[in-house]
Parts: C-alpha cells; sequence; structure tokens
C-alpha cells in the first residue's frame, strides 16, 4: 500500500439495501479528499420497486449498478455477490483503498480481511451501524455528519455550545481525547492535536468532530475550554501547529491561620 502522503487508489461498493442514494454525493465527495476513485459500483435487485428512485442518481455519479436478484424471500443476496466482487479486486493488487457503504454488519469480517492485505479501509453508514462493523475498518464515517451545507471559513467556540456536564456522550469524549494526550504527549505535557487525533482514530474509528457539532479537532477542543487547553505556534512555512493539554485543577486555596 501507498504510504499516506500519496494518492489513493479507492473502490467504492455500495450496498444499495442498506444505504441511502441522497448520501451517494457526499460520500463520494469525502472520499475524493483521500484519494482517486477508480471503481464505483452499487449492489441490489434494480428490477425490485424498493430501489427505483436509485437509477437516475446512479447515472448522473457513473456509479455501475450490480444486478442481483433475491434467491429467497427474506434472504440478502447482494452482500454475497459484493464481497466476492471485493476478493476480486483485492486480488488485482491495483488499489491502495475500499470504500464500503452499508450500515450492515455482514461486512465485518469483509473489512477485517481488507485490512489484513494492507489495504485501508473507509465505512460509510448510519449511526445504527453495528460497532463491529465500525470498528473493523481504519475510517467510519457516519452518512449523518455528511452535509451540503459549507463549512464556515472560521468556526468559533461559542457557535455552538458543547453538550451538558452530565451528558454521557460528554464523558466519553473527553476520556477519548484525555486518552489522545496521554499517549501522544511530549516532556512538557503537550500533545500535538494532529497526533492525538491521529491515535484516536486507530483506536475508535468512528470517532469524528462532526458528530459533536464541530468541523475539526480544534475547534471541538475550544468548545471544551474547561477541559483542555491550547496553545498554538508556527510550523514549516504557512502552517500552524496546535497543541492541547487537559486543564490543570487548581486546589483551593487553605485560609490563613489566625
Amino acid at each position: 500500500m501507498k504510504n499516506g502522503s500519496e494518492e489513493k487508489r479507492i473502490v467504492v461498493l455500495i450496498d444499495a439495501d442498506n444505504a441511502q442514494q441522497s448520501k451517494l454525493e457526499l460520500i463520494l465527495a469525502e472520499l475524493s479528499t483521500h484519494g482517486r476513485i477508480i471503481v464505483k459500483r452499487a449492489y441490489g435487485d434494480w428490477s425490485s420497486g424498493y430501489l427505483k428512485n436509485w437509477k437516475e442518481r446512479l447515472n448522473e455519479l457513473a456509479i455501475q449498478p450490480i444486478q442481483q436478484f433475491a434467491y429467497t424471500t427474506g434472504k440478502n443476496s447482494t452482500d454475497a455477490s459484493m464481497i466476492i466482487d471485493a476478493m476480486d479486486l483485492l486480488y488485482t493488487q491495483k488499489f491502495d483503498a475500499f470504500a464500503l457503504v452499508s450500515s450492515d454488519s455482514d461486512f465485518t469480517k469483509l473489512a477485517s480481511r481488507l485490512k489484513e492485505s494492507e489495504i485501508y479501509v473507509f465505512g460509510f453508514g448510519e449511526h445504527k451501524t453495528p460497532l463491529s462493523f465500525r470498528n473493523a475498518c481504519d475510517d467510519f464515517i457516519f452518512t449523518e455528519n455528511l452535509s451540503i451545507e459549507p463549512e464556515p471559513l472560521e468556526e468559533l467556540p461559542e457557535a455552538k455550545p458543547a453538550p451538558k456536564a452530565d451528558d454521557d456522550a460528554l464523558k466519553e469524549l473527553i476520556k477519548l481525547l484525555h486518552i489522545g494526550w496521554e499517549k501522544t504527549q511530549d516532556e512538557e505535557g503537550w500533545a500535538s492535536i494532529s497526533a492525538a487525533g491521529a491515535y484516536i482514530k486507530r483506536q475508535s474509528p468512528d470517532f469524528d468532530p462532526r458528530t459533536y457539532g464541530s468541523s475539526k479537532l480544534t475547534s471541538l477542543l475550544a468548545k471544551l475550554s474547561e477541559h483542555f487547553e491550547m496553545k498554538r505556534y508556527p510550523g514549516k512555512g504557512t502552517t500552524t501547529i496546535v497543541d492541547y493539554r487537559p486543564m490543570v485543577k487548581k486546589s483551593p486555596a487553605r485560609k490563613r491561620r489566625r
């Protein structure tokens, strides 16, 4: 596989029975930031009325529909067809990354198998996607986080308030950010946001600042200023490096004895 600095050659395989056609363009746009999409295929029984709204969208996006009739009522035969094609494409050794678009846990084994061959695996699905499939990917993106609205040029911390302090999701988020800091901190106790973010993504492939209303990790940490502090300093050229660390809790001042 190519290293991270090179453009990935990407295969996109879509389980039409467990995907949203309204998100297809956004998924392709997201993947285009990571490399060049070479193969685009969508699997389903296109003779059924269930997928009748897909035809126009597939034509517009140049996605190849792969016909798979249902052999038995109530059984999803598209999974097997998609898995077989994925392995055939893997054996060509022409591709660096696969994107599996589905909310179905049946593709957990496929994602794991691709990773064993040093293929980078993207997953796209709804929040209902089982954790097993999400964790089998290198990078899992919730389709609810993909929006057609343009990102603001600069996101201010006060634009969207952070969750309440007693929110379980907030507690888990703070714990995750603390682990990322702990594993990547330097001798002075600061952790690079980029390094910590990469570590967190390896541990939790479905981690995404957009889940918490932020376009990037920097703005997410800015909203959590009660828990973390940040510092910025110039890097190479026009690059700005941002570090963070947990806020140091100050012990209450002792009353002086008379």
